[in-house]
């Protein structure tokens, strides 16, 4: 048989695809060599949104609900029920996935897949001893953790003393201190959970800031709310070596120490996985391991696709997703071309943090004249009502046109509402035409309306 589409890789990127293309009719082979999901539903944005409202609901139980006239006596978190939670959350949406791709008539050949070269017919797969052939390609691989060539780190991780994302999020004994190497998104959600349960937490990041592009002033609130709870922040900081769960680190003034811990997480971020795939057989092009793309994800060779981490343009589920859209629809013939001017991206700490678009140092560093409009988040009564003592704000940036070209909010529940001001970037709004838009009553979301009001 030769298949309409040959997908390599089961996470939100090939699956979506492969579900897509089945509606459309056309006949699709996916490869999977682990659970269908990928990292974000087997290991990454799925299973550490429940250790986070675990955490969260924990904190609320240990104090943080008498602020709401709620009292609980002697509570206590159990992290190995915890990650049972985890396991049987994540269980339960695999199997969703793969009940979608029964529904959508997709193959999936549950086997690590390589490129076996070209055909008559368009390209050729190889995977569990089998061969397969299609007419199109799509690489769907995803990423993997990186792990940075610091001395004794990559033992480290071979002997368990140091963990990725996958093995922190099956750990069912908590560590006592555990070291985050990295200050990034994974990072900073673990060190919220882990400082939740009553973890000591280190966070070493080689930057002077946390959250990496996230709006500075909503990286700096962030900080210090974690500092207030414990959290210790080693900014400006270099790893220079790992020996069993000690890491050695050399500070911006070159002063070296050494941190102790039970465990030690990499977090440093994440690289494209092409490894293996045999690419080079068919000529597409890697640029530092990821596969570049055009707008309609289209690589150098003509048939073949890369969505996903695998081209390294934006690595979040949620672009994943819309990029399989794409792929497919011009697969299809019909005309869809991917866009990367407005997509969100959230923290998931307590209080959340999410942005869209433009930030301010963004906006200055390409030249744009921006205005930035700041209101906090009290302006919402709402907000006031669920937050006791929240300092969450909103930002929104305008061009010199008054065009809306980003927007971030730090403050629960932000991640729910910055869709909206996606929405407003994407479609081009300005202050005007979104403050026509119907807000409901009482919501956090209403206060970015009533930011822009006061620019018209």
């Amino acid at each position: 048989m030769v298949y309409d589409v040959l997908i390599i890789g089961g996470g939100p990127a090939g699956y979506r695809a492969a579900e897509r293309a089945g509606h459309k009719k056309l006949s699709v082979a996916l490869f999977e060599e682990r659970s269908l999901g990928g990292t974000c539903l087997n290991e990454g944005c799925v299973p550490t949104k429940t250790l986070l409202y675990s955490a969260k609901l924990y904190d609320y139980a240990k104090g943080g609900a008498e602020h709401y006239g709620v009292k609980s006596e002697k509570a206590s978190i159990d992290h190995a029920a915890v990650i049972a939670r985890k396991d049987k959350v994540v269980k339960m949406l695999v199997s969703g996935v793969a009940m979608q791709m029964k529904g959508a008539k997709v193959t999936v050949v549950k086997a690590a897949a390589k490129v076996a070269g070209k055909s008559d017919n368009g390209f050729v797969v190889e995977a569990g001893g089998e061969r397969y052939e299609g007419k199109k390609l799509i690489i769907a691989s995803g990423s993997v953790a990186a792990v940075p060539p610091i001395p004794g780190l990559k033992e480290a991780v071979a002997s368990g003393d140091a963990v990725t994302n996958r093995e922190v999020l099956a750990l069912t004994k908590a560590p006592k201190k555990l070291i985050v190497l990295g200050g990034g998104v994974i990072g900073l959600e673990m060190a919220s959970y882990f400082n939740s349960i009553g973890t000591d937490v280190t966070v070493v990041e080689m930057l002077d800031r946390i959250g990496g592009p996230t709006d500075i002033d909503m990286s700096k609130m962030v900080q210090n709310i974690y500092a207030k709870r414990g959290v210790k922040f080693m900014l400006g900081t270099k790893a220079t070596a790992v020996k069993g769960t000690s890491l050695e680190v050399e500070d911006a003034q070159g002063k070296k120490s050494t941190l102790k811990a039970d465990k030690i997480l990499v977090a440093i971020g994440r690289r494209a996985n092409t490894m293996g795939l045999n690419l080079e057989s068919i000529g597409v092009n890697t640029e530092r391991g990821a596969v570049p793309t055009d707008d309609e994800m289209k690589t150098n060779v003509p048939g073949v696709f890369a969505i996903g981490d695998v081209n390294g343009k934006s690595m979040l589920a949620h672009t994943a997703y819309r990029e399989g859209e794409v792929a497919v629809n011009v697969i299809a013939g019909e005309k869809d071309r991917m866009s990367y001017s407005a997509i969100p991206a959230v923290i998931y700490t307590n209080p959340e943090v999410s942005s869209v678009g433009e930030t301010e140092e963004t906006a200055k560093a390409k030249g744009i004249k921006a205005k930035v409009i700041k209101l906090p988040l009290a302006f919402s009564g709402r907000y006031i009502a669920e937050n006791e003592g929240g300092e969450g704000f909103v930002k929104v940036i305008l061009d010199a046109d008054g065009t809306i070209i980003g927007a971030c909010a730090i403050g629960n529940p932000s991640s729910e509402i910055i869709f909206g001001l996606a929405i407003a970037v994407e479609k081009k709004m300005n202050c005007k035409s979104l403050s026509k838009v119907v807000f409901p009553h009482p919501t956090v979301g209403e206060v970015f309306r009533e930011a822009v009001l006061g620019q018209i």
